[in-house]
């Protein structure tokens, strides 16, 4: 496989010599020591040769500098405010009376003028000493770090080494004017991210038309976008800071804005709108607001309006542009939208469409469209109007109403769903054609959405004892007429509908109940759900019922509906009878639940309320586990942490699609969002289900592109459950036969006497736990459902003992390896995986450590004690036990090395002797698994055998090893650190100088002054 090196030789050639125009290669830095994330002598000469005069030119690279290092901010701050000094430069007064200056650092509209440069190896001196493996500097800036690993490694360390290195213990001041991070590898290309950027949200770059035959992906995928235009344009036009976290546009929202400025680019009169179909949860929010963003610098006469229907929608779009920095300003009417744009301010303004159409009777509105056209008023500007879920707000009266007040405005509708068939017609002719698809097979392809699993729930209904109610009811009615009779039938079929819906309504939310009891996403409040209730009625009854006293649901699920309680709404509900209304019930429901809730500025109880239990829903699933719902929050409500969709309502087309979107977000832990269907919405529940189909405009499409396929649970678990099968049987494949403890030991870990086998397949080892975890959690997920999910008997026991089986083989192999204590993050939740559905019989529990390693139970219980602790596995074979002791060893010898060096050194060439004796036949293993015990116990304690008195601490009994066993200088250099040494003086250069001049008072050698501090660095008492 080709090696880290080779990579970074070849990457270093593809931006220097085979890119044009390339990049300047500043070499191989690794032993500079003024490396800086400003090369002020490149800056200097970019800026003085735009015609900067020298001292202004200094003045300026010392603001970006102060600002980039500014103490009591953090990075993304300090990242922040060197960002907008990029982009639109930094104001300097040239003297007293004199007009300021704008000195720009980049020049953004003639790229060729920018200095484009790139070195390797860049060592840096923060907190610590750290060395990205190449960075590019443009006009002597650091914008780009690119971290490179093995082709048999992983992408995912590249990127942790990035964010490691971006904490203020490392080289957090580096990173302050970095905009693009990347890591990447021969085999799995390319991942980009920014500052700040977290793990999971790396992403992999997807040139559209990509040629696939030429050369590694990540060749291509840097030559794209280490393009200069590319680069300048995606730092320029595409950065985000949304709420504080500093964003980078995903592949299909670049191409959608590219795409898009296409169209809008021409002479008014040549200029086309369009529809952008990005499917729901691909972050199509954002891409509004960087076409937004561009077309007002791209042209300083543009005005752009935000439309939409649901005010839910309007606030989210008016929150997006203000986290974003972006001022937006709110219409209420269509009066007062007129009113500012015919100012020259605001140029962004959101607004409903419906504040455009609402006239009591289809008179009034023609009369208000002639009106508008016979007292036209002039917009300033040219407008483009952007409408939201445009499949809904581009017909009819709205749309006339819209078009006749801004006749020459351009048009871009945005939405999350195809348009139907009867959609077409008005939404091409208002908008024009598709400018730019991501549909939602592409996003689950890329990993932007999650899978969706959907499941039929069928709940009876029956009418008890017909005959007797018809007895009662002809008995009670003796007395009335045919046409009384009638009419109170009318009635009762409605009663009895409503008690019928009330059984019916328990049964459900107990069914949900139960569901918050097994489902382990559910139960350990990682993930929340929404149940859709058929009105708000319903809704009420839903939350009575899970609200009730000793529900698993108590005081941790609400009601969000448009309804707002009013007294008028019960005035004529008053019957006389005990039993109360649906007015009523809905009434003394709300009341309840609002009861502790003050209204707000502008605010009700309700909209309060709403706001309160949302923002906990998304933020805390623990504590708000289910939302109860009739139309709101089906639309612009993002929470990640939703897993489960309950519907008990009649849905179809583009309202069931936006609805079953909402357990589409990514979230840690989460495998695949739930649909749970109680009305049967589907026809298709055995095979793949699609919501669209022949009603979808298919036009330009492959029809299996547009349809959205749900697959059931059992369907889409199977999968899951096969693919991570198939991934731990390939990563075993290579373990020698008989495929026992020794073979997976040696494959996985490797032969004891040498010392560089185990670190070389850490690789290995890392691989098969995550595809174990990957397989367990798939195993769990389906295990009560084997046989729908199409298993017979048998295959499920035989996946049942595969699973026991690699648990076992991860358990020797982790204690093999001495990695008893691994806390990586796929481990998360693996032993309540395993406790709960593998291990189910307690003769084959696994020893759990806790969080002592085996050299701690060799120390505290002895040899034979602890290793009756192993696993069954590794206790049966001499040789794997030998194995195991011995890897523990090697793992504290490398671990505390530093704490101790000639202690471990001797307690290596221990070890080696005792091997060696092994490998001779000196020993058998009896004996040298009880000498590699005792070894064990000795390396643990960390004990010295010839330490003199008044040398008790840890750190005096290291030193005196390291000072070659001379006692007075041990205890001379001891009171000479403690003395010398201030507090946080490591990584402090004057403090660190104090304390190396005291150690060459006492040592007078150089090399064994540093030998000395080296010790000192890495012991905590000093």
């Amino acid at each position: 496989m080709p090696l880290e090196r080779h990579t970074q030789d070849r990457i270093i050639e593809l931006l220097t010599q085979k890119m044009m125009p390339g990049y300047t290669n500043l070499g191989n830095l690794q032993y500079e020591t003024d490396n800086d994330f400003i090369i002020e002598a490149r800056l200097l000469a970019y800026l003085t040769g735009r015609g900067v005069a020298p001292e202004l030119a200094q003045r300026a690279i010392n603001r970006l500098r102060t600002v980039a290092t500014e103490a009591g901010k953090d990075l993304k701050d300090r990242n922040e405010a060197v960002y907008n000094l990029l982009k639109y430069g930094v104001s300097i007064k040239p003297a007293p009376g004199q007009p300021n200056e704008t000195i720009q650092f980049i020049d953004w509209e003639a790229i060729s003028n920018n200095d484009f440069a790139v070195a390797e190896e860049v060592t840096y001196r923060g907190e610590k000493e750290k060395r990205p493996d190449v960075v590019i500097y443009i006009n002597g800036i650091s914008l780009v770090v690119l971290e490179l690993k093995r082709a048999s490694g992983e992408v995912g360390d590249g990127i942790r080494q990035s964010i490691r290195n971006q904490e203020d213990r490392f080289i957090g001041d580096f990173f302050s004017t970095v905009q693009l991070v990347l890591a990447g590898n021969d085999s799995q290309g390319l991942r980009y991210g920014t500052v700040g950027t977290t793990n999971k949200w790396f992403l992999e770059w997807k040139e559209e038309d990509d040629d696939t035959t030429q050369g590694l992906k990540i060749d291509r995928d840097l030559r794209h976008m280490l393009d200069r235009f590319r680069l300048m344009e995606l730092i320029r036009d595409f950065v985000l800071f949304d709420g504080g976290i500093k964003k980078l546009p995903r592949p299909h929202q670049y191409f959608a804005v590219k795409n898009a400025q296409r169209h809008l680019r021409p002479r008014p009169q040549e200029r086309n709108g369009g529809i952008i179909w990005h499917t729901q949860g691909s972050g199509k929010s954002l891409t509004m607001v960087m076409l937004a963003r561009w077309l007002l610098r791209f042209n300083p006469e543009a005005r752009v309006i935000m439309l939409t229907d649901r005010r839910e929608l309007d606030k989210q779009i008016h929150d997006v542009f203000d986290a974003t920095g972006e001022t937006i300003a709110r219409a209420t009417s269509s009066r007062e939208l007129m009113d500012l744009l015919t100012a020259t301010q605001p140029r962004l303004v959101c607004s409903l469409v419906h504040k455009f159409g609402k006239r009591d009777s289809a008179q009034d509105f023609e009369d208000y469209l002639t009106e508008l056209r016979a007292r036209p008023r002039q917009p300033y500007g040219e407008l483009f109007v952007f409408v939201d879920e445009c499949h809904r707000t581009q017909s009819g009266k709205l749309h006339r109403a819209v078009k006749a007040m801004l006749p020459q405005a351009t048009f871009i509708g945005f939405t999350g769903t195809p348009l139907l068939a009867n959609d077409k017609e008005t939404s091409q002719e208002v908008f024009g054609s598709y400018i730019h698809t991501y549909k939602f097979n592409e996003a689950v392809r890329d990993g932007i959405v999650m899978d969706l699993a959907y499941e039929a729930r069928d709940v009876d209904q029956r009418l008890g004892s017909p005959e007797r109610i018809d007895a009662w009811f002809a008995d009670t009615t003796q007395g009335l007429n045919d046409y009384q009779r009638g009419e109170l039938k009318k009635l009762w079929a409605t009663k009895r509908r409503v008690l019928s819906s009330k059984g019916r309504i328990t049964r459900i939310a107990e069914d949900i109940a139960w569901d918050f009891r097994r489902f382990d996403r559910l139960k350990s409040g990682k993930g929340n759900a929404i149940l859709v209730a058929g009105g708000i009625y319903e809704a009420c009854r839903y939350y009575e019922v899970l609200n009730a006293r000793g529900s698993v649901l108590r005081g941790h699920c609400a009601v969000v509906t448009s309804y707002n309680p009013q007294t008028r709404d019960i005035v004529h509900e008053a019957t006389g009878e005990a039993l109360e209304t649906e007015k009523e019930f809905i009434y003394e429901t709300y009341q309840e639940i609002l009861k502790d809730v003050a209204p707000e500025t502008g605010k009700t109880p309700a909209e309060v309320f709403e706001d309160r239990v949302k923002t906990q829903f998304v933020k805390s699933p623990a504590r708000m586990k289910l939302l109860i719902v009739v139309d709101k929050l089906l639309t612009g409500f993002d929470a990640p942490a939703c897993t489960y969709l309950y519907i008990d309502k009649k849905m179809q087309d583009h309202g069931l699609f936006q609805a079953i979107t909402r357990v589409n977000r990514l979230d840690e832990g989460k495998i695949y969002g739930h649909i749970i269907d109680y009305k049967g919405l589907f026809e298709k529940v055995a095979g793949a289900i699609s919501v669209y189909t022949s009603e979808l405009d298919a036009e330009g499409f492959d029809q299996e592109d547009i349809d959205v396929k749900l697959k059931t649970r059992y369907e889409l678990g199977r999968e899951k459950l096969e693919e991570a099968r198939r991934m731990v049987n390939l990563l075993a494949e290579p373990v020698a036969p008989p495929h026992g403890t020794e073979e997976y030991i040696h494959y996985f870990v490797g032969d004891s006497t040498d010392k560089t086998t185990m670190g070389a397949n850490k690789t290995r080892r890392d691989a098969f736990y995550r595809a174990f975890a990957s397989f367990a959690r798939a195993y769990a997920t389906l295990s009560d459902a084997m046989l729908a999910a199409g298993y017979t008997d048998d295959e499920t026991k035989a996946i049942k003992v595969e699973v026991k089986h690699y648990e076992e083989m991860r358990q020797i192999i982790r204690h093999a390896a001495g990695e008893t204590l691994d806390r990586k993050a796929y481990e998360a939740d693996m032993r309540y995986l395993i406790d709960t559905y593998i291990d189910a019989d307690a003769s084959v529990k696994l020893h759990d450590f806790g969080d002592q390693t085996l050299l701690d139970l060799i120390e505290a219980e002895g040899a034979e004690d602890a290793l009756s602790h192993l696993p069954a596995g590794i206790r049966q074979s001499p040789a794997a036990m030998a194995e195991t002791i011995t890897n523990n060893v090697r793992r504290k010898i490398i671990t505390d090395h530093h704490l101790d060096p000639t202690f471990f050194d001797d307690i290596s060439a221990l070890l080696d002797a005792i091997l060696e004796e092994r490998r001779q036949g000196v020993i058998d293993y009896a004996e040298a698994i009880g000498r590699l015990a005792e070894l064990a116990k000795k390396t643990n304690q960390g004990n010295r055998e010839d330490v003199p008195e008044g040398l008790q601490a840890p750190e005096q009994r290291a030193l005196f090893g390291l000072l070659n066993r001379d006692k007075d200088l041990t205890i001379r250099i001891d009171a000479t650190a403690r003395a010398a040494a201030r507090a946080d003086w490591r990584g402090n250069p004057v403090k660190e100088k104090e304390l190396q001049k005291a150690l060459f008072g006492v040592l007078g050698d150089v090399n064994e002054t540093l030998r000395v501090f080296s010790f000192l660095e890495g012991r905590k008492e000093y």
